[in-house]
């Protein structure tokens, strides 16, 4: 077994093997070992493949993607918009909850630990997997879209289709992968303090895309989060 497949030993492996054993991820393995031993980086390193970890490729049937981790201490952990249990809700997440309790009435949870979403189906994709500590966007081109594209992709081609959530310019720039003929794509603006009240706001994502799921015969997602959670 390779170290990759250690990392993501589910049915992701085999759609992925192709892409992380070209020259490109190589080429990205060699930036990234120097970036962890020179700079502080974020995610920690085991935790960058969480999101194919915790939802595998036969699993999912919603995608919310994000950009790239958050870049403060403490946050990414892996998962777009999640944070681990005990770290304050960043703005983002914070205008995220306010949404879903619009859409589709849940309880306010006072953590932003989304692993119940990711356990029932929901891929927390980000485009680029890793971001230096207090600079957003700084590892993109760098060649985690390569990866993420290849994801996004083979999702859209799989017999099963899925719902992809794209908030903002950078995710719905990925549209272009969807077969928008066979998947259901749902855009707005994205949620951070800039943007939420740009359309945001109002968009009913959570809803939507349990009607969509419906219309499929698919169970559709409880998106109400635990109110206690432990990893």
């Amino acid at each position: 077994m390779t170290k990759m497949q250690e990392l993501i030993h589910n049915d992701w492996w085999p759609v992925l093997k192709n892409v992380f054993e070209a020259p490109a991820y190589q080429q990205l393995r060699e930036f990234l070992i120097n970036e962890y031993q020179t700079q502080t980086v974020y995610p920690p390193a085991e935790d960058i493949f969480n999101a194919f970890r915790w939802t595998p490729y036969s699993q999912v049937k919603v995608v919310i993607l994000g950009q790239d981790p958050y870049h403060g201490p403490g946050q990414a952990h892996g998962c777009s918009f999640s944070v681990r249990p005990g770290v304050p809700l960043p703005p983002s997440l914070k205008n995220i909850y306010q949404e879903l309790a619009t859409d589709v009435g849940v309880q306010p949870v006072h953590h932003g630990y989304l692993k119940s979403w990711a356990d029932q189906g929901v891929l927390l994709l980000n485009a680029v997997l890793t971001v230096r500590s207090g600079q957003a966007n700084s590892h993109r081109g760098m060649g985690w879209e390569t990866i993420t594209d290849a994801a996004i992709q083979a999702l859209s081609q799989r017999p099963q289709p899925v719902i992809f959530i794209l908030w903002g310019r950078s995710a719905q720039a990925k549209e272009r992968l969807i077969d928008l003929n066979r998947n259901y794509v749902i855009t707005s603006a994205h949620p951070s303090p800039l943007s939420a009240y740009r359309g945001f706001f109002g968009s009913r994502p959570f809803s939507r895309a349990n009607l969509a799921l419906q219309s499929w015969g698919v169970e559709p997602i409880d998106w109400q989060l635990p109110m206690n959670v432990t990893e």
